[in-house]
């Protein structure tokens, strides 16, 4: 096999953004075969702008069964990712499943089992991770050069989007179609980068609101609070309401202070550990002496393309994926324990009661509004993800 031959599940936004940069040549080891959308007003776009090779399909099913891929991207709302993920695994069909993993851990847990029982590629559209600064963050982080990490802050409301954005589909923004909000569709790249640098937090206690900036039923504006196991303890900020919005993402170590901002990683490296300079200190008011380093990266940031290149990579040769695919539970993990902290209004201890939030998620599926008189809007994606 030279060429991985590629069928798409869902041609909206993501989809649509995977099959332009195939057809523009920015994944020369796949090769689009297939498309599938239920709306057939995307296979019309589909029939004039993709390559007239590329069949389309009515349903996910017929083109996993038309013998014309060899895997498949999972790009559908998210209720259904696991769904037809694990109908990929059935088939033998190697499987990339767009962010987040699912809607909620109980089911994500499920397509896990079934992937370790499958002998296919298993992956998450984790794009932020090929980020320069994250990946080296994440290096300095896990190396234990700067020592144990002691607090970890995230403000990130650079995820801005107006009404028009919500209106643009009848499941958007809906806990019966798309299962959350910001923390659902948004920040499951934040929640991933920040528990694959920083690990996963034991207690997490959270404030949020539903419709605080926009109409919604879910959620746009979310302030949370994490214990570690270690004593740590973070914050992570986030709202789809701010503009302009904030990303800056900070952890403080022993021995100093990482800052990621503006596409930059900041270093404030401490002469002495603080916790050595707090015992031998002995000037009231003394401060430990500190460096302000610029820290280089290879300023690389392949983000989707990369993803995806992988992943080609992965199944014609063996070689390692950007984020596997069973990883997708952990920020899922973070984000249910936030809706289910608000929700009853305490603080969750992790691994929380998948039951019980899987109960309330339901009340509130079931009283959900999906919009009327929506016309379904494809937007263009470029720039609106990464770290800005």
């Amino acid at each position: 096999m030279e060429q991985v031959r590629l069928g798409i599940i869902g041609i909206g936004n993501m989809g649509t953004a995977h099959a332009n940069n195939i057809k523009d040549g920015k994944c020369p080891e796949i090769k689009l075969t297939a498309v599938a959308d239920i709306n057939p007003k995307r296979l019309e776009w589909a029939a004039e702008k993709l390559d007239p090779s590329v069949a389309k399909f009515s349903t996910a099913e017929e083109m996993l069964d038309s013998g014309l891929i060899d895997a498949a991207i999972v790009a559908v709302p998210h209720y259904d990712h696991p769904k037809y993920a694990m109908e990929c695994f059935k088939r033998g069909l190697h499987v990339m499943v767009e962010k987040p993993a699912g809607v909620f851990t109980k089911q994500v847990r499920e397509m896990n089992e079934a992937a370790k029982k499958s002998n296919v590629i298993f992956g998450m559209m984790f794009n932020q991770r090929t980020d320069h600064v994250y990946r080296k963050m994440r290096e300095l982080v896990q190396s234990g050069s700067l020592g144990a990490i002691r607090r970890t802050n995230w403000v990130i409301t650079g995820w801005y989007r107006p009404q028009a954005y919500y209106d643009s589909g009848a499941w958007r923004a809906t806990w019966s179609g798309e299962g959350g909000g910001v923390l659902l569709n948004q920040c499951p790249h934040n929640l991933d980068l920040w528990q694959w640098i920083c690990g996963m937090p034991t207690k997490v206690s959270t404030h949020m609101y539903f419709g605080k900036w926009h109409d919604i039923e879910v959620e746009d504006d979310v302030t949370t609070f994490v214990e570690y196991a270690n004593g740590a303890t973070g914050v992570f900020v986030t709202t789809t309401g701010d503009a302009p919005g904030t990303n800056r993402f900070e952890i403080t170590l022993d021995k100093g202070k990482l800052i990621a901002e503006d596409g930059k990683l900041t270093l404030w490296e401490l002469e002495t550990p603080e916790p050595e300079f707090s015992k031998t200190n002995k000037v009231p008011f003394g401060q430990p002496k500190s460096t302000k380093i610029e820290v280089e990266t290879d300023g690389q940031s392949p983000q989707h393309v990369g993803v995806l290149n992988a992943f080609a990579a992965a199944i014609l040769r063996g070689e390692p994926l950007v984020a596997g695919g069973e990883e997708g539970i952990n920020g899922l993990t973070l984000s249910n324990a936030m809706h289910l902290s608000a929700w009853l209004g305490k603080e969750i201890s992790l691994p929380f009661d998948e039951d019980l939030f899987y109960n309330e998620l339901m009340k509130r599926v079931q009283n959900s509004r999906r919009k009327e008189n929506i016309n379904a809007v494809v937007a263009d994606t470029s720039g609106t993800y990464g770290n800005k």
